[in-house]
């Protein structure tokens, strides 16, 4: 996961919402539980609704899959 934690920093430093969107979800699919899974889908999520990303409603969906909706 460190070449994926170097493009996620660098996705920030850059302010790149876009790649932040696509490198949360690959971290999330990565992840090695379901908690940091979850975490990574809600910032993935997060990321896209703040930038309109038309992947928000798959997103959405798959965190209230998970029952990560309140």
């Amino acid at each position: 996961m460190n070449g994926l934690h170097a493009r996620l920093l660098a996705a920030h430093d850059g302010n790149d919402r876009a790649a932040l969107v696509a490198l949360y979800t690959e971290a999330a699919e990565a992840a090695p539980d379901a908690e940091a899974a979850g975490f990574f889908l809600t910032q993935a999520y997060v990321y896209a609704l703040d930038l309109g990303h038309p992947a928000a409603p798959a997103l959405h969906a798959r965190l209230a899959a998970q029952g990560r909706e309140a």
